[in-house]
């Protein structure tokens, strides 16, 4: 799970966990946040996702991190956007309006705190081994009172292999203790979803609110 994995993810075009449409349970879901227009919001590990046009469509300042710079440039040119951009060295920040992404590290990027985060695809695609690191930052980019709306996955982690890994409830109340968790949903595939039709025996996907205290 180094930066080298996700580097040749994105240069091999090996991106099945990006979604071209918007996430129907970021739709769902948003106004469980209760995001005003001048919250600033975070979408940490977001590639090239839709999430971001239409959280921009909402919101004032969207910001997104992301390490590929093939996933970052490839946001802005299918999108028909022409952005500022700035930065030195491996790490460059990418601005179009209510827009901006951060190229680079999640866990060194300077990003200033933001009031709400929307994560579909990053804390499922860190090992267990990386998640107590992963959300100790997540933390501290938030403002106090801050809300995440979380998407997971929640299946027999030795039937796959990930990512995206499977983080089940017991793991998100140890990783937020502290925090006040709300489960919004749990979607529990059918067995004609692919992963079940891989021999996976249930796979579901759940939402969850966090609120930091």
């Amino acid at each position: 799970m180094d930066a080298e994995f996700w580097h040749s993810r994105w240069a091999e075009d090996r991106i099945g966990f990006h979604l071209t449409d918007v996430n129907p349970l970021l739709i769902k879901y948003w106004s469980q946040v209760n995001a005003q227009r001048d919250d600033r919001v975070l979408v940490p590990m977001c590639g090239k996702s839709e999430d971001l046009v239409w959280l921009a469509a909402r919101h004032n300042d969207v910001v997104g991190i992301e390490l590929s710079d093939i996933a970052v440039k490839a946001f802005f040119a299918e999108n028909l956007y022409t952005p500022l951009v700035t930065g030195i060295g491996c790490e460059h920040v990418y601005s179009f309006d209510e827009i901006t992404i951060y190229q680079g590290d999640y866990f060194t990027v300077p990003v200033a705190p933001v009031d709400v985060v929307y994560d579909r695809a990053a804390l499922v695609a860190m090992p267990q081994s990386m998640r107590e690191r992963y959300v100790e930052r997540l933390l501290q980019l938030i403002k106090p009172g801050g809300r995440i709306l979380l998407v997971t996955l929640d299946y027999p982690q030795p039937q796959m292999d990930g990512p995206p890994f499977s983080v089940p409830r017991t793991e998100i109340e140890t990783l937020f203790s502290g925090c006040k968790i709300t489960h919004l949903e749990r979607d529990e595939a059918d067995a004609t979803h692919p992963r079940r039709q891989r021999g996976v025996e249930r796979f579901a996907e759940e939402v969850w609110l966090i609120e930091v205290q």
